[in-house]
């Protein structure tokens, strides 16, 4: 009987430290995928909440400039209105009630609503409107009493802001 005698350093498999390194680059890289998909789950909601942005601040924008110039403004907005007044009325105190642009200078960090004053909290839970109106006719080359700026600040629920601004003319 032949016994077979293998020489030393051909032994297969691998040693202790080997192993150990093995483990420890493979743990450094599963922790940096594992942190890459935290990332991007964490900003999941952004894009979500940019759209929910502009759709609300399209809302306001388009209300604010259905309304006239100035309160004094008559249909067709000829004559022009004289002067350039910011802020409500008396007696304009809900929503409703405003009718012209700068009534809407009234609404700061204030809960989404539709025109009649209902909070629109299912879709919009968590957002901010602010609105500030400013005479700005010499922004844009015009006497100071012939446009009006509306800058409309949207605030998210993770606390970004989206800005948003649009004049409004005296005609």
């Amino acid at each position: 009987m032949t016994v077979m005698i293998r020489p030393t350093g051909s032994e297969k498999g691998a040693t202790l430290v080997e192993l150990v390194i093995t483990i420890v680059i493979i743990s450094v890289a599963i922790a940096g995928v594992v942190g890459a998909f935290g990332l991007i789950t964490g900003r999941s909601a952004d894009p979500l909440n940019q759209t929910r942005a502009v759709a609300l601040a399209q809302l306001y924008m388009d209300e604010i400039l259905s309304r006239p110039y100035d309160e004094n403004t008559p249909n067709g907005g000829v004559p022009r209105a004289t002067g350039c007044a910011i802020g409500a009325d008396a007696g304009e105190t809900e929503r409703a009630d405003y009718d012209d642009v700068d009534d809407f200078n009234a609404i700061t960090n204030a809960e989404p609503e539709n025109a009649a004053g209902t909070p629109l909290i299912a879709d919009y839970d968590n957002f901010r409107i602010s609105i500030t109106v400013e005479c700005a006719g010499s922004e844009l080359g015009l006497p100071n009493d012939d446009a009006k700026r509306i800058d409309l600040t949207v605030t998210d629920p993770s606390s970004q802001t989206y800005a948003f601004s649009v004049y409004k003319a005296n005609f």
